[in-house]
């Protein structure tokens, strides 16, 4: 069974996912935007099956 994903991860998650569209944000207007040390955003999809897996009656 997987654990939960802690609160200090989700703010983390969505403090990524924040930047991550301020960044796509500035990139839309013109802005020549550097992104140092971000990871790509691939944990999404890990919380998405989390949840996924939470809601199914199955597991």
């Amino acid at each position: 069974m997987t654990s939960k994903p802690t609160l200090k991860a989700k703010k983390a998650y969505y403090a990524r996912v924040r930047r991550a569209n301020y960044e796509s944000s500035m990139r839309l207007e013109g802005f020549s935007v550097e992104s140092p040390g971000t990871e790509p955003l691939e944990c999404r999809e890990s919380v998405i099956k989390a949840y996924r897996k939470k809601a199914d009656p199955g597991y």
